[in-house]
């Protein structure tokens, strides 16, 4: 009887979820020799090809794709199970704020991870603009809160720093009409941020709706009624850039900010915001199977 080894599953599944050895090993705090060798044992103990090493980007094979959904089933029922069964399991509740722009992909995956390893503390997830989360945060509202800026406020932290990108319908032509029709939520951080560039640069513009609804918004643009503008790769799968052959000025970029821990944070937030670093500085790029 073969029996699969946790190590090396965990292993392979971090490969395939952050597209490399490297990214894989500052992920579990391994050396690269030894998620390397981890692959190697399960590959020896399988006798199948994982990986499809021919190219200068890794890619899995059709077995290593088939390996990777009983992967992640094995590892998420196996830190379920430890992390219900253990007597040091934490219990409480956060709250986290994040604008709703940049949700996703990072957030999703984030969440998944700090369950299975605090298993026993809930998460509440409060979507809103980073003027409205900066007010919760004040009143104590929320515990930790992401933003995304031009700057950094004070007990900031800047996480990354991304480009802001116009944004439009798929295949659609409303940058092409002047006035320029716009949709922003009333208290979007990036609406006066953009309408500084368009007056500096002298292009006529008109409000295409008045809403604090981000799908109202959304909705709009993916109509082509307007545009609107979104750091990049944060875009949902019904928007796309605007082509950069668009005579429309360079929106420059701007930040995503950590705001709410603090010297005395306990073990549980400080491990969610070790979380969202990570996320952040290493989004996993997804792997396409070689033919």
């Amino acid at each position: 009887m073969r029996n699969l080894d946790m190590t090396t599953l965990r292993s392979f599944l971090s490969v395939a979820e952050h597209g490399g050895v490297t990214r894989a090993a500052a992920a579990l705090n391994f050396t690269q020799s030894a998620v390397s060798m981890q692959l190697k044992r399960l590959e020896e103990l399988l006798d199948i090809q994982l990986l499809d090493r021919s190219n200068r980007t890794i890619a899995l094979t059709s077995t290593g794709e088939q390996l990777l959904s009983y992967a992640r089933r094995i590892v998420e029922l196996n830190d379920e199970a430890v992390g219900r069964l253990t007597e040091d399991a934490y219990e409480g509740e956060i709250t986290l704020g994040v604008p709703h722009d940049i949700v996703y992909p990072v957030i999703p995956r984030v969440l998944k991870t700090f369950n299975s390893v605090f298993p026993r503390v809930n998460v509440n997830l409060r979507s809103s603009s980073t003027v409205k989360l900066k007010e919760a945060l004040q009143k104590g509202e929320v515990d930790l809160i992401l933003t995304t800026e031009e700057g950094v406020g004070e007990n900031g932290e800047v996480l990354i720093e991304k480009p802001l990108r116009w944004i439009g319908a798929i295949g659609g032509q409303a940058w092409r009409k002047r006035p320029l029709r716009l949709a922003f939520c009333k208290f979007c951080i990036f609406r006066p941020f953009v309408l500084r560039h368009l007056e500096h640069t002298g292009l006529d513009w008109e409000l295409a709706v008045d809403s604090d609804d981000d799908r109202s918004v959304e909705a709009l643009i993916s109509a082509d009624l307007a545009i609107g503008a979104m750091l990049e790769d944060s875009l949902p799968p019904h928007l796309e850039m605007v082509p950069g052959n668009s005579d429309l000025p360079e929106l420059g970029s701007h930040k995503i900010n950590l705001y709410g821990l603090r010297d005395h944070s306990g073990e549980v937030l400080s491990e969610l915001a070790g979380m969202l670093r990570t996320g952040f500085s290493s989004p996993a790029p997804s792997l396409v199977r070689q033919a």
